[in-house]
């Protein structure tokens, strides 16, 4: 297992991998000490790249681990572009079960890389909807993401 933290706008960010793939990011400084490799370091380096504004979509391979309605939700996150938001009902009807938004945000909540996998892009359909790791952290990237939307 190879980790490196990232001091981001919104705290510090740890990448967590192996030797193939990205499978995890936590909020907060999991590990004392660092252990990076490539695949950390071009995590962090498209994290930064993010936050400044600068990309859109990560093109870093992610390992994903969970129950088979997970990862379809997942993989569903992936397809909502930059700056765009969608509601938990959108994702429910797009992967073939309307009635699944319950699920949907708890598939969100247990989301192992978000920003990387978009889960901050998902809303209610009365308002802005929970987050993770705090509905300030939320508005932060949606606000980024707002204010970044037409450049590069």
């Amino acid at each position: 297992m190879f980790y490196q933290k990232y001091n981001s706008p919104i705290g510090i960010i740890t990448v967590i991998c192996d030797d193939e793939a990205l499978y995890r990011i936590d909020f907060g400084d999991t590990f004392s000490d660092e252990n990076p490799n490539k695949i950390t370091m071009l995590a962090v380096r498209q994290l930064d790249e993010y936050f400044c504004g600068k990309r859109k979509q990560f093109d870093i391979i992610v390992k994903l681990k969970g129950s088979e309605f997970q990862i379809k939700v997942w993989n569903e996150l992936k397809k909502i572009r930059y700056g765009e938001v969608c509601t938990y009902g959108d994702i429910a009807e797009r992967i073939g079960n309307k009635k699944a938004c319950r699920a949907v945000g708890s598939a969100n909540k247990k989301n192992p890389v978000p920003i990387i996998i978009p889960c901050h892009r998902v809303i209610a359909s009365d308002g802005i909807g929970g987050y993770a790791e705090g509905i300030d952290k939320k508005l932060v990237l949606l606000n980024l993401e707002k204010d970044n939307s037409d450049t590069v």
